[in-house]
Parts: C-alpha cells; structure tokens; sequence
C-alpha cells in the first residue's frame, strides 16, 4: 500500500478507524470523510502520528445529504486525479424514522445513496488509478431486508432492524452492478459483513433501542478484528480479480436469493439514478 490513496467514510471510530490506521501504517496515503469536526481532527492527528511522512487530510460532509456527498465527492477528485481505493464504510441504524431534506428516509440516504453518490463522482480517479479497488461495508443483516419499490422509503411500516437490513441489502445489490458496469475498466467492486462489533454504530439510534445495542456489545468484535475482511479487501493479492461479491471473515459469504438477483440489482440502479436526479446531483456516466 506504499503510496496509495485511499478514500475512507466512517473512518473516525470503529472498523472504519482501525482500517484507517493499519492503511496508514502500510504506507498508504488517507482522505477521511467525516461529518464530526471534532473527531475528525482527532482521527488525522492520529494518521498522522502513525505515518508522519504521509500527507493524510480530512473533508466534511453530512453524507445524508446528497448534495453535500456530491460536494464532497467533487472536491477529492480535483484534488486526487488517482485513487487506489475507495472504502464506503459510513452507515448508521435509526430508532425513529426521519426524512432528510430531500425527502429520503436517512438510513436509506446514508447507508445507501452516500455509496451511489460518492463512487460516481470518484469514478474517473479510479479508472485513472487501475488497477483500484471499491470495497463497501454491507451486514449480514441484508437477511432480513426487502426491496420494496413501492415503499422505499419506509413510509407506510418503520421498524429500525428491517430497515437497516434492507439498506445493506441496497449495499449487495449495489456492489453487484457497479461490478458489471466497471467489467474492463481495471475497477473492482466488493462488499462485506463485518460481523457484529463493539463500535459507536446504533449509539445514536435513540430510545431503548440504542441501550439494547449497547448490552449486545459486550459480546461483540473489536474494531480490530471487524475491520479484516476490509483490509483483506483492499489490500490482498488473493481477491485482486475479485469484483461483485460478498465477503464475511475473509471468504466468500452466503447470500439470499434477492441479494444475488441481478434484474434488482439493475432496478434499484435506476431508482438510484432517479432519486439522485430529484435531487439536482449528476447521474451516473
């Protein structure tokens, strides 16, 4: 990784930190997005402790906000003509449902539209990268997620679990079509669980909801271990041709038969592509 750039969201706590810092200890150069200023700051000091020679940034964003994602996304391309990975780690789970000022339901706008968004305004740099890699975080929670087209955004039944499933299930069928779209290109696409681990993920999803995660960490991950199958991802010869699939512990993982159907994976493509238009941000090339 000596001299790569790579683009990491959720990077300032959890997997997406300790993936970070063993990146920046490899030798590769890091652009952390985050929303926070405050562990932003904390989470470049800390890169750049770890590799004081590499010159590491941060850019800000509220990755639930398209425009901002799109914002964002613009500003690391003029910045970085070439990246070797991208890493789509941000995500979050809501006990309450609420509604961005785009009208998308925000964990459908964060876990999903934030991945749609940022890898197509990063596609050029990629490209001009290849041999890249674009490694998105999804769950094994796609389990209990189900597309429906009619009720995207959770309006008619909002029950958190179901919901947060059903946007990692966004994260698979995603990954799947950006690989055949990328098919040439020099671009591979891959997802992965990490598995259940002891992160601030569900700290803000409010009410008894969030004290229910917090319990069930007793018995979770480390950030560390959680963050494996990411680095082994974006680092590791052994899945260099690798693209369009799902990871969990290092292998390949089983997937629902909706996880692995193509023609959704095509439509929910172009039901991204007509959300991000609704929201004046540019489609995909």
């Amino acid at each position: 990784m000596q001299g790569k750039v790579v683009v990491i969201t959720g990077a300032t706590s959890g997997i997406g930190r300790a993936a970070a810092e063993r990146l920046a200890q490899l030798g590769a150069r890091l652009v952390v997005i985050a929303r926070d200023r405050s562990r932003g700051a904390t989470t470049l000091a800390r890169l750049k402790a770890l590799a004081p020679g590499a010159a590491h940034s941060v850019r800000y964003a509220d990755l639930s906000r398209l425009p901002e994602t799109q914002r964002v996304g613009e500003e690391i391309a003029g910045a970085e003509p070439r990246i070797d990975v991208l890493i789509n780690n941000a995500g979050a789970i809501f006990s309450r449902r609420h509604v961005t000022p785009e009208g998308l339901e925000r964990t459908f706008a964060l876990n999903h539209m934030s991945y749609f968004i940022l890898t197509r305004v990063l596609r050029n740099s990629l490209i001009a990268a290849a041999p890249a890699r674009i490694v998105n975080t999804a769950s094994n929670a796609h389990r209990v997620g189900h597309i429906d087209f009619d009720d995207l955004q959770s309006a008619n039944a909002y029950r958190p679990f179901p919901v947060y499933g059903t946007s990692t299930l966004c994260n698979i069928l995603f990954t799947r079509e950006l690989a055949r779209r990328l098919a040439g290109q020099g671009v591979t696409a891959n997802s992965l669980s990490p598995g259940f681990v002891a992160t601030r993920f569900g700290d803000e999803a409010g009410a008894l909801y969030a004290v229910g995660v917090r319990l069930a960490k007793l018995f979770a991950k480390s950030p560390e271990e959680g963050a494996k199958t990411m680095l082994y991802l974006a680092t590791s010869p052994e899945v260099a041709n690798a693209s369009g699939q799902f990871f969990h512990e290092c292998r390949l993982a089983k997937l629902t038969a909706e996880a692995q159907d193509d023609a959704l994976a095509q439509r929910l493509w172009r039901e991204s592509e007509r959300i991000a238009a609704r929201a004046a941000v540019d489609p995909w090339p």
